[in-house]
């Protein structure tokens, strides 16, 4: 199993992988930590969109740790270790032990939040829950539309109302039909919004407040859909949503498509969020639980 996971999210990250591919290689060849080898670790770091702040210590934790003679001789087993440490493996879905589980879904239009939905109702579906999701997304007609095939493809049910129609009313009804028809799962999509729009935050907080008020305890949930290849701008975006609600976690998206996957060690700096989904692949099941390790040894296994 981790065999077939770690191959599928090293497939999955090969762009970023190739920015690591000459550090991998430094590790392996290299039994001691001198200007060279520093100076293409940190070379590495910052073309992967790793960030100064967080690029800065990684190489003066390595630079120290040898001076100190902390570690002797591995250098490939110590950076890697400093790797995993700059993340943390995500949780996973915290569930509620009884009655239906909100995860409300925010990001800006384009990240892939749409789609991330569909996997993530898919992904729950097969694990068997029972899974609503609600098309909060009623100021943009594609929005309703998409989730309205993935629904129909992937046989989820959806709760949709009319384009332009209040988001809250939508996740109102969809909280009273999770409740009255025993969903295990209710996945709420919020409007597309940038984080400049003042407005459309306010109406992410009021859909917060509403499924607050329909189930104890509600949104259980509130993932941050970020796009992998924007980088340093995710991060940017991801700390005005924590301004306006209380996110869990992030789903780092298209990792597949982009070399700046190692911004996640970033992200974890500034946002002290876990990344609890990756996105690597367009089919529906290349959304992954995030793990610390297994990523890692991708990009330098």
């Amino acid at each position: 199993m981790f065999r077939a996971l770690y191959d599928k999210i090293k497939q999955g990250l090969g762009r970023t992988r190739d920015l690591f591919s000459g550090l991998a290689t430094l590790l392996r060849l290299r039994g001691k930590v001198d200007k060279d080898f520093l100076a293409e670790l940190e070379k590495s770091l910052y073309r992967a969109d790793v960030g100064t702040a967080t690029t800065s210590q990684i190489v003066e934790r390595v630079r120290q740790a040898f001076l100190d003679k902390e570690v002797d001789g591995d250098v490939e087993v110590f950076v890697k270790e400093m790797l995993r440490e700059q993340l943390t493996t995500g949780t996973g879905i915290n569930f509620r032990p009884v009655g239906p589980t909100v995860i409300l879904v925010a990001g800006v239009n384009g990240a892939g939040k749409t789609t991330s939905i569909a996997k993530l109702a898919y992904r729950l579906k097969n694990e068997g829950k029972k899974v609503l999701v609600a098309a909060g997304d009623t100021f943009r007609a594609a929005a309703v539309e998409q989730l309205t095939i993935w629904c129909d493809r992937i046989g989820v049910d959806l709760v949709k109302n009319a384009q332009g129609s209040d988001p809250a009313a939508v996740a109102h009804d969809a909280c009273d039909r999770a409740k009255a028809r025993g969903y295990d799962i209710l996945i709420v999509d919020t409007a597309g919004r940038l984080h400049t729009q003042t407005h459309l935050m306010r109406e992410l907080e009021k859909i917060h407040r509403v499924v607050s008020k329909q189930i104890d305890g509600a949104p259980h949930e509130v993932l941050l859909v970020l796009d992998g290849t924007n980088g340093q701008n995710a991060i940017i975006q991801a700390e005005q949503f924590k301004k306006t609600v209380k996110c869990t976690g992030i789903v780092l998206t298209k990792l597949d498509g982009t070399a700046k996957g190692g911004a996640i060690f970033a992200i974890k700096q500034k946002l002290d969020l876990p990344v609890k989904f990756i996105g690597i692949g367009e089919k529906l099941d290349d959304l992954e639980a995030f793990d610390a390790e297994t990523y890692v040894e991708a990009l330098l296994g």
